[in-house]
């Protein structure tokens, strides 16, 4: 499935093959021979369900990628496969595409970090021409800031900080800071290097102290876990009179677990720091006051994603890519491979996964006569109770209302267990309907580690007039290790999932 190191491939400016047959549509379709155009510009039309409404961009095959809402909740995106910026006005439902003059012809770039600015304007990355872009609405004009780059760069996320504009090279292996204040002769940027060579560096997030938090890894082999310590940094700088110390001084490293090999995604949240893993289908939380990493499982991706109608697929993962918090402390995150956001709340150890109706069946193992595939979301931002993403390969933005009761409810008697190597504890879990439910109800019962199993005697779909109420055996092999670890139980209809999290604790 495609993942960041593989996304800037499938779009760079390749010249297309002139032997594949190319309809001319004057639109950015022409970027794709016929025989693509389905798999990249959209399937269908926009869908919607009791959770998410999607709509269609007025202009066709625009891949819309990152995206972002400003103050007032207006929806802003970019075109990867056009370089213009859109708005959507969601009082209105209305679009508005906003033409980029300085766009090369035919120019296509994965534009995956965007953030909007105190002062109106939105800035955002640009992997294919290593620049930094900023519009300004009140006169839609478009300014390309030139991204320090030293031979391969991929300038990816970019978040605003008070006053600096924060950007990670992943393939340059640094952090930027850009100070947007500077007028355009006195731009500079402050390079901090990797810790680890040969590494790229990953999505980043400041914590409360305004240390920076980021990872560098390498591709299926892992990384380190990074904190910056900036203010101490530039403290150097400011009264070293030109000898400061090297930024690398100010930088602490701990090591990932071994299990978590494609860290994308990174937030702060209440002290912790969440990690998503994209190579998995979990995501981790670091203590830095105990220096412990927990992962965090979720439910395996519904068949109707990766449709399997070959039988290859033997264990389908749900590829947790980019996470962030909300006002409330709650961790969103995009699940790419199970086309899906969902949203935890540590404070009640839930999870409600919201599945993304639009499918694209050119990216699954799909009969063309099943609803199956992935929209390929890969962004996402938060406004409120709601969520916008884009649909990179369905041409469709789409928001998730949050506020939209659920349709059932799962409660366990408990959620903590400790069990020795080779124990088991049943817990009970209940299941009660909060509205009319038509279609069968099925059980969640993901257990990250292999050493840990959780199994039910409800093991086939059922209906849910009324509440049910059955035990989940929980089972400790006897290689488990000692620690603590979470196992993910609940119920699933087509549209969402609702699971509660079990603390184990694996005794010495």
């Amino acid at each position: 499935m495609l993942t960041s190191l593989s996304a800037g491939v499938l779009l760079n400016n390749k010249p297309i093959n002139q032997n594949e047959e190319i309809t001319k549509t004057g639109t950015p379709a022409d970027n794709f021979p016929d025989s693509q155009r389905a798999q990249f510009c959209g399937s269908s039309t926009a869908k919607s369900t009791k959770f998410i409404k999607e709509y269609s961009i007025p202009t066709v095959c625009t891949n819309p990628l990152a995206v972002v809402t400003d103050y007032s909740g207006n929806v802003w995106f970019a075109e990867t496969n056009t370089g213009k910026l859109g708005k959507f006005d969601p009082n209105t439902e209305s679009f508005i595409e906003f033409e980029n003059p300085f766009w090369p012809k035919n120019g296509r770039s994965m534009i995956w970090g965007m953030d909007y600015s105190p002062d109106g304007s939105v800035w955002y990355t640009d992997e294919s021409y290593d620049s930094i872009w900023k519009f300004t609405p009140d006169n839609q004009k478009y300014q390309r800031i030139d991204f320090p780059s030293d031979g391969d760069s991929l300038p990816q996320k970019l978040k605003i900080l008070g006053s600096q504009v924060v950007i990670n090279d992943f393939n340059g292996n640094k952090l930027t800071f850009l100070d947007p204040t500077l007028s355009d002769e006195e731009l500079s940027y402050l390079n901090i290097p990797s810790p680890v060579d040969g590494s790229v560096t990953g999505d980043f997030a400041i914590d409360e102290d305004n240390n920076v938090w980021y990872t560098n890894w390498i591709f299926q082999q892992g990384g380190v876990l990074v904190k910056f310590d900036q203010d101490a940094y530039r403290t150097s700088i400011a009264t070293a009179n030109g000898s400061s110390l090297p930024a690398l001084d100010f930088i602490q490293v701990f090591q990932l677990p071994t299990d978590l090999l494609t860290p994308n995604g990174l937030t702060v949240s209440d002290g912790l720091i969440w990690i998503a893993d994209t190579s998995n289908s979990a995501i981790f939380t670091f203590n830095p006051d105990t220096n412990q990493f927990i992962s965090y499982p979720t439910s395996d991706p519904k068949v109707s994603t990766y449709g399997n109608s070959t039988g290859v697929i033997k264990s389908p993962i749900s590829r947790p890519y980019w996470i962030e918090s909300n006002s409330v402390g709650q961790l969103v995150f995009n699940e790419q491979t199970a086309n899906s956001i969902a949203v935890l709340d540590p404070k009640t150890d839930s999870l409600v996964e919201y599945l993304v109706p639009s499918k694209n069946p050119a990216w699954g193992d799909c009969d063309l006569n099943f609803n199956c595939g992935l929209a390929q979301v890969f962004d996402f931002a938060i406004y409120k109770d709601k969520i916008w993403f884009t649909e990179w390969v369905e041409n469709n933005i789409g928001v998730v209302d949050t506020s939209v009761p659920l349709p059932f409810d799962v409660t366990l008697d408990t959620q903590n267990i400790s069990l020795l190597p080779g124990e088991s504890k049943n817990i009970s879990l209940t299941i009660t309907p909060q509205s009319t439910i038509t279609e069968d109800v099925s059980l969640i019962l993901s257990d990250y580690v292999t050493f840990l199993d959780a199994t039910s005697d409800k093991s086939v779909p059922f209906q849910l007039d009324s509440s049910i109420t059955g035990d989940v055996k929980i089972s400790a092999s006897d290689e488990a290790a000692p620690g603590t670890y979470k196992v993910l139980i609940g119920a699933q209809i087509e549209d969402v999932s609702i699971s509660k999290f079990v603390t184990v604790t694996i005794l010495p």
